[in-house]
């Protein structure tokens, strides 16, 4: 993979220009987008900026949030070559900081749960998972430093994992989504792939310009509380593999590691999650169901007429119970201060089997608002495993600095 850190030191020690850097880019790109099919629209003649952070830096953009320079067809014929006027914020926060938008990856329609063309780089028989396919795929495939993805059940971390890359779900609203095809208010959240913690958080702070995520080193000694989720249902052998690879490393590097069980409440917020995800798609939906219905992706248009009945009362009683979890949840920050769970339920399906994956390690922490982020861990038959590392909400900054630790400390034990 391209490191975004790697290239930034090289570029200001004057090693590397900016130009060189995207030319790299173009280079992978070239090699092997024929294979993976990471990209719905790629600009070959795209350059490097003169100025700004992420100059040289090239940026694949998910194709549901609107650009200035490219269609943006949400992975939907309803939006074949619609063209936004204007660049969503979380674009024009990338330009400022001088990043090259090379093109627009692939996204499952609306970001729901259609396969996408896009192949897992690692394994072509294998998905890249959803339904930020496109993101996850480039970045693993070496092809760019940097993409955006979004996230409502598990569309970054599950397809960070499966495709072996660094990922941040960042804390709730910390990235804008106005211009973002909304799928869920209460739930989509940008996030970014990259290929290590420190680009994450590199990148984190060229686009934000919050001071926290700069200068961040490894985590000392981390208080890490392991959780396995057992009510979201049992993970794949190589899944448990992973976990204990990642508790093991990191209790030799100092961290102290306790196993727990997440309160009552929470578990309950689990299980609601698809009721404030599918309640409000609907509204968000609302005229691409009404007008034009079948045209809809067939796994999308299936999970909407099966949840049209879903009320008002639904939704306000998941909304309470998601806000007794965040408070519960909040609590258990007092003890550790970290989470570590599972990134998916194990290796990346087979394409045959016309699925993405399953969020369901993934949708209680994008409902709960926490910031995770993924650590490749091991490859099972040559396929990628992941565990992710949850922190509190608005600590951001500390689960990148935790990965990080992890990072190193699987490093040095493998």
């Amino acid at each position: 993979m391209i490191s975004l850190a790697d290239l930034q030191r090289r570029i200001e020690a004057g090693e590397l220009s900016p130009e060189a850097a995207i030319a790299q880019s173009h280079a992978a790109i070239e090699a092997r987008e024929k294979e993976v099919h990471a990209f719905v629209r790629y600009d070959s003649s795209a350059k490097a900026q003169g100025a700004g952070p992420l100059r040289g830096i090239a940026v694949g953009i998910k194709d549901i949030i609107d650009t200035a320079d490219f269609p943006t067809e949400m992975g939907s014929s309803i939006y074949r070559g619609w063209q936004p006027r204007a660049d969503a914020p979380m674009v024009m926060m990338l330009k400022r900081a001088g990043a090259t938008i090379i093109g627009k990856t692939t996204t499952t329609a609306f970001a729901s749960r259609d396969p996408t063309p896009t192949l897992n780089p690692h394994n072509l028989g294998h998905t890249p998972g959803g339904s930020s396919s496109g993101s996850a795929a480039a970045v693993g495939a070496g092809m760019i430093p940097l993409a955006l993805g979004t996230q409502t059940g598990g569309s970054v971390i599950r397809p960070a994992a499966y495709c072996g890359t660094a990922a941040i779900k960042p804390s709730f609203r910390m990235l804008p989504t106005v211009g973002v095809k909304c799928y869920s208010w209460a739930l989509d959240t940008v996030g970014l792939f990259g290929a290590r913690a420190e680009d994450l958080a590199r990148g984190l702070l060229a686009i934000t310009g919050r001071t926290e995520f700069a200068g961040i080193v490894p985590a000392k000694a981390p208080r890490i509380g392991v959780i396995r989720q057992e009510f979201a249902g049992a993970v794949e052998p190589a899944a448990e593999e992973g976990l204990q690879a990642a508790i093991k490393a990191a209790t030799r590097a100092g961290a102290s590691v306790q196993t727990i069980d997440l309160p009552q409440a929470v578990q309950e917020a689990w299980r609601i999650h698809p009721i404030i995800q599918d309640f409000e798609a609907h509204r968000a939906l609302a005229w691409e169901f009404s007008e034009r219905h079948d045209e809809i992706a067939p796994m999308l248009r299936a999970s909407l007429d099966a949840t049209v009945g879903l009320t008002p009362k639904d939704y306000d009683d998941a909304r309470r119970i998601s806000r007794r979890g965040r408070r519960e949840i909040g609590e258990l920050f007092e003890r550790f201060d970290v989470l570590l769970t599972y990134s998916a339920p194990g290796t990346p399906p087979a394409k045959e089997l016309a699925s993405t994956g399953d969020p369901r390690y993934n949708r209680l922490w994008t409902l709960m608002g926490n910031p995770c982020v993924n650590v490749p861990v091991l490859k099972a038959n040559g396929l990628p495993i992941g565990v992710q590392v949850i922190a509190r909400f608005g600590n951001d900054a500390h689960a990148l600095a935790t990965a990080w630790f992890l990072e190193q400390a699987l490093a040095k034990s493998g």
